[in-house]
């Protein structure tokens, strides 16, 4: 027994050892790299005469946004013309081509950001469990995972590089400048990208290979550092977008003040780093879902099918898991897009593009109603979970009368005889509806509404029989009632403040509505412990349109990705990069809302038409046979969303 348990540590110090050698390894090209970012050498500033002394060369600039003072030696913003020198044309509007180029690659970079954490999770739950069957169809189902993301970070480069040749021909002048300004960073961001390459084929590659001891915890632990790397890459990204919206680290010039740090951590970086994330997880699992769908409908026997469920279910759980904290994510962005501008804040909630928000607010509506109808549909597949059928309608109402609520606007488009009739902005009905407090309240009830169907469905099979069992569902009805009273009080209450104080009770409705996540449905875990099965779940057996409810939530992910792409680039109006660099070009007005749509569902056709080839060459090849599903899988597979953020 001594000698097993000193073997296993030996192992564990060794896949510990295996993994910072092999980070090390891959992050070294970035550390050697490092020391250029402070020997950088840039051209003087304009108007710098020769023979001046040191500190007489040397001309000041003072940051837009930190407001301290620094070295400018970097070139100034570029003043653009409405010339083909600048913006050059192809019959065709340029910002158009760009449009869908950038989106294009968002979809499929979002896409394989998310797949390898799914995998990490799901190969690392699978390493833990002591169950040898459980064990192999955990790996079974990471392996499927990843084998859906390969061919897609192929696309996804291939993408990469059209976006820079877009950008090259139809806006040298801007990329020149903002590669100017980044050009610190960006070998360091070319060789991460080369490192996540060889990174995630080899894990790809060598999963048969490296399926067992001491290799084993070294595949996962090239997981943890493709995520890493992978994450890395999105936040540096992210850095160009946030330069483009809230500059800084630069002068009233745009002029480069020699300290990369602020140009990168600009106002709007850290909510755009944990939205997009969060956004990308959502969308990641939204198209497993969607692949697992499209397995599941042309599977030719039952195991397929029982495999094709499960990963379905799994892949949802995850995507949903990311979703129920966007809106709190998004509320934040916004937030602190008030603080930087507050013209940009009211641009965006209360101007020119407050009824694009009207649109994103369906598509949530649209989201959670799927949710929660595959979440129903899946009670199905479960013995015992009848019992739960007939509170379905009451659930229905709730998230129908949230769903009116959210998506009810303040103000409406109308014309200016339109607008002189009624005898100003705000409708005598309307008007008196629609504030921030009582949107709030609507999509926070539909929130909770999901949280609680899916702890129906964890109960679907199973009956607690904790000795407390009568007190711990008082406390969670109780907990779920006073969660609800708090959220409508506060919506209501919001229409007998001033705005200013209203907004601040969005926090206390988030954390009501976070507690029920982060409480109840740990809480209910507890409470099946031990818990008493009423039968097997009959994973394969669920009715057709489920499938078909996991394709829409795919899709309505892929929506409204593309309009709240739409809505931060359209926020700088005719700023390349706001209040720095001006768009000159005969395309620098905002679009119609019906134009912008027609380019959102193009880009939306197009990725999904792509995707499914994806799809499709998953299915060529030699292929694992799925793991049959002879013993029941558990209905909620490790890691559970609430446990894991």
């Amino acid at each position: 027994m001594g000698g097993l348990i000193v073997k296993t540590a030996r192992k564990k110090i060794l896949a510990v050892t295996g993994l910072f050698a092999m980070g090390a390894m891959l992050l070294l090209p970035i550390v050697v790299a490092l020391p250029a970012l402070g020997a950088e050498e840039f051209p003087a500033a304009a108007g710098v005469v020769e023979g001046q002394s040191d500190e007489e060369k040397i001309e000041m600039g003072r940051d837009v946004y930190y407001k301290i003072e620094g070295p400018a030696i970097g070139r100034p913003a570029p003043k653009t013309e409405d010339t083909t020198e600048f913006y050059p044309r192809y019959n065709f509007e340029s910002r158009i081509l760009l449009w869908v180029a950038n989106q294009q690659h968002l979809y499929y970079g979002s896409f394989v950001l998310a797949v390898p954490i799914f995998c990490m999770c799901i190969e690392l739950a699978g390493m833990m469990t002591k169950d040898k069957a459980m064990a192999k169809r955990y790996d079974q189902l990471a392996y499927d995972f990843i084998k859906i993301s390969i061919t897609a970070y192929s696309i996804t480069a291939i993408l990469g590089g059209i976006l820079i040749f877009t950008f090259l021909t139809l806006y040298p002048a801007f990329f020149g400048y903002l590669s100017s300004v980044f050009r610190p960073v960006m070998h360091i961001y070319a060789l991460m990208f080369v490192a996540e390459s060889a990174t995630i084929y080899i894990y790809y590659y060598g999963w048969d290979m490296m399926k067992e001891g001491l290799l084993k915890w070294l595949h996962l632990s090239m997981s943890v550092v493709l995520n890493v790397i992978g994450t890395t890459l999105m936040m540096l990204a992210n850095s160009w977008i946030g330069f483009m919206m809230s500059p800084s680290g630069v002068d009233e010039k745009g002029q480069y003040l020699g300290n990369i740090w602020h140009v990168i951590h600009t106002a709007l970086w850290n909510p755009l780093n944990i939205h997009r994330i969060l956004g990308n997880m959502a969308f990641g699992g939204g198209v497993v879902a969607a692949y697992a769908a499209y397995r599941f409908l042309s599977a030719k026997n039952d195991e397929e099918r029982a495999h094709y469920d499960w990963m379905g279910y799994v892949a949802m759980t995850l995507g949903v898991a990311f979703l129920i904290p966007l809106p709190f994510a998004g509320y934040w962005l916004m937030r602190e897009v008030y603080a930087y501008r507050q013209q940009m804040g009211i641009t965006l909630m209360g101007g020119l593009l407050a009824w694009l928000f009207i649109i994103q607010a369906t598509m949530i509506g649209i989201l959670f109603l799927t949710t929660n109808y595959y979440l129903w549909q899946a009670l199905g597949r479960m013995t015992g979970a009848e019992r739960f059928q007939r509170y379905i309608k009451y659930l229905v109402f709730i998230l129908v009368v949230g769903l009116l609520v959210f998506i009810t606007p303040h103000t409406i488009v109308m014309s200016p005889a339109e607008l002189k009739a009624m005898g100003g902005q705000q409708h005598p009905v309307l008007g008196n509806y629609g504030v921030m407090s009582a949107k709030n309240g609507g999509i926070n009830a539909i929130i909770m509404t999901t949280i609680l169907s899916f702890i129906w469905y964890q109960r679907g099979n199973r009956v607690p029989t904790v000795s407390w069992t009568r007190f711990g569902n008082t406390f969670m009805i109780v907990f779920f009632v006073v969660a609800g009273i708090n959220n409508i009080w506060l919506a209501t209450y919001g229409y007998f403040i001033p705005a200013n104080v209203r907004i601040g009770l969005s926090v206390a409705q988030v954390v009501g509505t976070l507690s029920c996540l982060f409480i109840m449905v740990p809480f209910n875990l507890v409470m099946l412990k031990g818990a008493r099965q009423l039968g097997p779940i009959r994973w394969g057996k669920i009715p057709v349109r489920s499938q078909y409810a996991l394709i829409m939530l795919a899709t309505a992910f892929t929506w409204m990705m593309g309009l709240m792409g739409y809505i931060r680039s359209s926020v700088r109006l005719y700023w390349h990069v706001n209040e720095i660099m001006r768009d000159n070009s005969p395309w620098a007005y905002t679009h119609t809302i019906g134009f912008a749509a027609n380019v959102i569902s193009f880009n939306v056709l197009f990725f999904w038409f792509t995707i499914l080839f994806v799809f499709w060459l998953g299915t060529l090849g030699v292929k694992k046979a799925p793991v049959p599903a002879a013993e029941p899988v558990p209905a909620t597979p490790v890691p559970q969303p609430a446990t894991g953020h």
